[in-house]
């Protein structure tokens, strides 16, 4: 049976197809013109910029970091440059076997893998990473002939920070490290110009005036426009602005007494500040132990990190800014200008000293050393007299006392312009009740006011708050804001900014006053306490020795130096300044754990003042015996400071006839 087809039908099923099919194809074509359109016409501009960023790479240039210099010009901490071999873990397929192929070509030891991968996890995954620092020029030949096989791994050059002295005033330089995640959060916050500026910087500040300065120090990053493949790698080079360099630091302290200072230490624990009272530049900035910040720059490996974390010295810990202790009897001076101030207790008003003080059913003691009898506030100083002072601080009260030292910088922070400082502890009751979180423990008890007035008790303070309240004592009141940093020069500009240290009000001290507490200190160096270590000084001095309790004694044991453990013996302290007639330089001082004042720390401010007043650089028989504690005046022939060279550094410029350079050189 034959089907008749309707032609027409299919014919018009047809043609609609037709159309159907050639309107899609139409409305295809529209799109490809609307996108070519939105493309090239209205998006020209960003694609354009982006194909130009893909043939042109901005590459910074990470500028030179600024110098460190002391006073005398010599560098404390500059830059060099050395080939690192670095790997890009994003571009290498596996990191472990890569790793091991390049320890056949080059020496990679298990510190150098361990650093690595602290990094690594430290980082971003597209971060180029040292996993060899420092190869000689025979090593970077050895792998540039072997390059081929080992696709994301390069040498490049890069500039290493260098601590020249290497431990010599490790505490106040500081070091630089790689910056760090917490780091590199916390500089998100920076405003986007300071932000761009660190483009490419891995490694900042971390301690010290490295830290506090990290912004003069780092200058301004520079850049490179280069041209690429589309492999990236640079074709040729289309325009630079070169980096400029880090401003110099020019220091007020003297790095040839700083190094003597330790020098003296040795082995000991403590700190010394010594302070310019007439503009309150810091001249010595000394804790001890010390450490090689130059272990920090390249990254410090386990064993040395753990070595200086754990050992009981504590190297890492700056006891000049962040060491506190009791003041013990180096106090007394200041109960004394704080009682005339407050006509709590007159000049010429004598008590009884019978060794003894009785308070609330308690006797407190006096030293063996001491001598009975009746006693004035200069024979009470000169003497060291405890009942003296501890009738003093009954009459006074907690509160008075606070109120006035206080203004002294004692339990406040200095202002000094490094990071970290501590307050310290000067009591009060309303500090006794902030302090403590227990009812009981809140209250005072008036017969913990006694002990106070000997510098024990609560009282603890930094060597940074002494040396700064000495200062202010030697100049009746005259206050400075301490100072590490003189100036800072401008590289590019060869010109200086002065720094100059902020002046505080005065204190309203009568100098009457003021002369009766300089007077008996000056006693102390003529026939008290430290008068062996001031025997035949060419200049006068004034001070006061001090012996802190480490550990508190129970009621009624007696201390023996010779059967403590070494870090429960007490501490040996010191306060100075001299000449007497125009004081030039303050100090604080103390040796931890080293007995009376007079024995250990008196005989280092000796040198001190010898060094800055005279130019006298102690034999080396007289810093042995000074390092053991067993000596007083200086022995030998003492030798010119600038003939003395400085620690790992022969060649550094020699420092003035006298330290007087110290003196004479700073700006009153």
């Amino acid at each position: 049976m034959q089907v008749l087809k309707n032609v027409h039908q299919e014919l018009w099923h047809f043609r609609v197809r037709l159309v159907a099919a050639a309107g899609f194809v139409l409305f295809c074509f529209a799109l490809l013109v609307a996108r070519l359109i939105w493309l090239q016409v209205l998006q020209h501009e960003t694609f354009a910029e982006r194909a130009e960023s893909n043939r042109i790479a901005v590459v910074p240039i990470v500028p030179n970091r600024g110098l460190i210099k002391d006073r005398n010009g010599i560098v404390l901490a500059s830059n060099y440059s050395a080939y690192t071999l670095e790997i890009n873990p994003a571009k290498v397929a596996d990191l472990d076997a890569t790793i091991e192929q390049l320890g056949q070509v080059l020496e990679i030891q298990p510190r150098d893998k361990r650093r690595f991968k602290r990094l690594l996890d430290e980082a971003k995954h597209t971060d180029s990473l040292p996993i060899r620092t420092k190869l000689s020029d025979e090593e970077v030949a050895r792998f540039t002939a072997q390059r081929f096989r080992f696709p994301g791994v390069e040498i490049k050059a890069r500039l290493f920070r260098s601590y020249p002295l290497g431990e010599v005033g490790s505490h106040l330089i500081g070091y630089i490290g790689r910056i760090n995640q917490a780091e590199k959060k916390a500089m998100e916050d920076w405003d986007d110009e300071t932000l761009a500026n660190y483009r490419g910087t891995e490694y900042i500040g971390k301690l010290g005036l490295e830290q506090a300065y990290e912004k003069e120090l780092h200058g301004i990053t520079g850049f490179e426009q280069v041209e690429t493949s589309a492999g990236g790698r640079a074709v040729r080079r289309l325009s630079s602005r070169p980096p400029t360099p880090g401003n110099t630091l020019h220091l007020s302290i003297d790095i040839r007494l700083q190094a003597l200072v330790e020098e003296l230490y040795k082995d000991r624990r403590g700190a010394l500040v010594a302070i310019d009272p007439r503009n309150g530049e810091v001249l010595a900035f000394v804790s001890k132990p010390t450490f090689d910040p130059n272990l920090f720059v390249d990254g410090i490996d386990a064993d040395s990190w753990r070595e200086l974390n754990e050992d009981i010295d504590k190297p890492l810990l700056n006891r000049a800014l962040r060491g506190t202790y009791p003041p013990g009897s180096t106090f007394k001076p200041f109960m004394s200008i704080a009682a005339l101030n407050s006509g709590k207790r007159g000049p010429n008003e004598v008590i009884m000293d019978n060794l003894t003080f009785s308070f609330g059913g308690r006797t407190f003691g006096s030293p063996e050393t001491d001598r009975p009898g009746p006693k004035d506030m200069r024979a009470a100083i000169v003497s060291s007299s405890n009942v003296y002072f501890y009738s003093l601080a009954n009459v006074m009260g907690v509160d008075l006392i606070h109120d006035e030292l206080e203004p002294f910088g004692f339990g406040r922070r200095t202002g000094i312009d490094v990071a970290g400082e501590v307050t310290g502890d000067l009591p009060s009751t309303e500090w006794k009740r902030k302090k403590f979180k227990r009812p009981e423990q809140q209250k005072w008890y008036a017969g913990e006011t006694i002990s106070l007035g000997i510098g024990q008790g609560y009282n603890n303070f930094t060597m940074l708050q002494m040396a700064t309240a000495m200062s202010t004592l030697a100049t009746g009141g005259q206050r400075f804001k301490p100072r590490l940093v003189r100036d800072v020069e401008d590289v590019v500009r060869h010109d200086n900014r002065r720094i100059a240290s902020d002046a505080l009000p005065a204190l309203p001290l009568k100098p009457e006053h003021v002369q009766v507490i300089l007077n008996a200190m000056n006693g102390v160096t003529l026939e008290g306490t430290s008068r062996l270590a001031f025997q035949g000084a060419p200049y006068q001095s004034g001070g006061k020795t001090g012996t802190a309790q480490a550990v508190g004694l129970k009621a009624g044991e007696k201390y023996s130096a010779i059967r403590q453990d070494e870090h429960k013996r007490d501490h040996s302290l010191y306060v100075a300044f001299a000449p007497v007639e125009q004081p030039t330089v303050a100090l604080a001082v103390i040796v931890e754990n080293a007995g009376f004042g007079s024995a250990s720390a008196a005989p280092i401010a000796r040198r001190v003042f010898d060094y800055l007043l005279t130019g006298q650089y102690p034999s080396e028989d007289d810093i042995a015996k000074t390092q053991l504690g067993q000596s007083f005046a200086p022995t030998g022939t003492p030798r010119r400071a600038q003939d003395v060279p400085l620690p790992g550094a022969p060649n550094t410029p020699k420092a003035p006839a006298s330290a007087a350079s110290a003196a004479s050189g700073a700006r009153p």
